[in-house]
């Protein structure tokens, strides 16, 4: 009887045990097949958004920076540097004293031909004297009255009423008053070529008088234009040689440039160069101002390319306007020249557009209510620059679609 009830306990207890791991592995399969059918959660750094804002595509000429106007300063005349008066980054004016060369040779020679120049001078108002008073000997005032009173006095002898005597007296004093007007002649004719040849000496005197002067403005050299130092290459007590006598090689005293106005000048792959034109819009970023952009425009196109490594490509220059003068000289720069910009146009990550093989473009946008955990919506394309392209049709801002890369 005991053994009966035993039994049935032991049976009753193992259909518990049954019944509960039933239970559990029904359960467990319950939750699988839930746990299949639910999309995996998407991270958010395979998330992007449709949001609204400018697109541009563009290329980037990187260069250096440079003065539209630069100019190389060096001496017209050979010496040593006796004072400098201004140094690197400093600001000149047209016409400044930038440096000053030893002048005490050229001094003394001003000094001796200003002497020779009084001499010269001296000598050509003296004859210039000379000519005036032979010219007034020359017009002899007296001898229309010697002349009369010997035609009278020769009258009168032939009547009897003078003596020989008077009459030879007033022959005498006619033909002195006729000699000393004949010398005077004569003589205002050899005065005029010494005053025309001490006239001539006062100009030679006057143009190596003015040749030295010339000379001696070149020991000090001025700034010929406005701007700013950007290189000062000699020291006090260095030698100058000549642009004058040795050219380009003469030595380079300053490097001067105006830097309102700079440029940038790099280089255009020959697929990219045909949508460049003139005047066209660029944006210079620099490293020392990498918070700020620059605006300039393209000035310049090279014709002629260069071919390097089987690239081809043509120089571009952007001027660009530099009134504070934050843009230094030799400063790398990147110009940004916009081929094409659209404005306030629906943009999402290139990463998330996927083309077929007839280029139509899709996106992936996520959706809870499919098994994948994502649709597939088509949409038209636009402008791209390489990291976010322009879409015409197919979202709306805020839209969230998964990009194909990191899924």
């Amino acid at each position: 009887m005991s053994s009966s009830r035993n039994s049935r306990k032991s049976r009753k207890r193992l259909w518990i045990i049954l019944g509960t791991v039933a239970v559990v592995l029904v359960a467990g399969v319950a939750l699988a097949l839930k746990a299949l059918n639910t999309p995996a959660a998407l991270d958010p750094s395979q998330l992007g958004t449709a949001s609204l804002g400018d697109i541009a595509r563009s290329v980037v000429a990187t260069g250096k920076i440079w003065p539209i106007t630069q100019v190389e300063v060096k001496s017209k005349a050979s010496g040593i540097v006796t004072k400098l008066d201004t140094d690197i980054n400093h600001t000149v004016h047209v016409g400044q004293v930038l440096a000053q060369l030893d002048q005490e040779e050229i001094l003394d020679e001003v000094a001796a031909q200003k002497a020779q120049l009084a001499a010269a001078q001296a000598n050509f108002h003296s004859a210039a004297a000379a000519v005036a008073y032979d010219k007034v000997a020359a017009e002899a005032p007296d001898l229309p009255d010697f002349k009369r009173a010997y035609d009278r006095a020769l009258e009168m002898e032939k009547s009897g009423v003078v003596s020989k005597q008077t009459l030879d007296t007033a022959q005498q004093l006619y033909l002195s008053a006729l000699n000393t007007r004949d010398r005077a002649v004569a003589q205002v004719t050899v005065d005029a070529a010494k005053q025309r040849m001490a006239q001539s000496q006062v100009a030679q005197a006057e143009a190596s008088l003015k040749q030295l002067e010339e000379q001696l403005s070149y020991t000090t050299i001025t700034s010929p234009i406005n701007g700013v130092v950007l290189s000062r290459d000699v020291q006090v007590g260095d030698a100058v040689s000549s642009i004058l006598v040795l050219g380009s090689t003469a030595t380079l005293v300053m490097t001067l440039g105006d830097t309102h106005q700079v440029y940038v000048k790099g280089k255009v792959d020959e697929s990219d160069i045909g949508k460049v034109y003139l005047g066209q819009a660029a944006r210079i970023k620099v490293q020392s101002f990498p918070d700020r952009t620059f605006s300039g425009k393209v000035t310049k196109i090279a014709p002629l390319g260069v071919e390097k490594d089987n690239v081809t490509t043509f120089e571009v220059q952007i001027s660009i306007d530099n009134p504070g003068g934050e843009l230094k000289a030799n400063m790398t720069a990147n110009a940004e020249i916009v081929l094409e910009e659209h404005k306030n146009v629906l943009t999402i990550p290139e990463q998330a557009v996927l083309y077929d093989k007839d280029r139509h473009a899709t996106v992936w946008v996520p959706d809870a209510h499919v098994q994948s955990g994502h649709r597939i919506v088509p949409i038209h394309v636009g402008l791209s620059n390489g990291s976010r392209i322009e879409v015409t049709s197919g979202l709306k801002s805020g839209d969230t679609v998964i990009l194909q890369q990191t899924s």
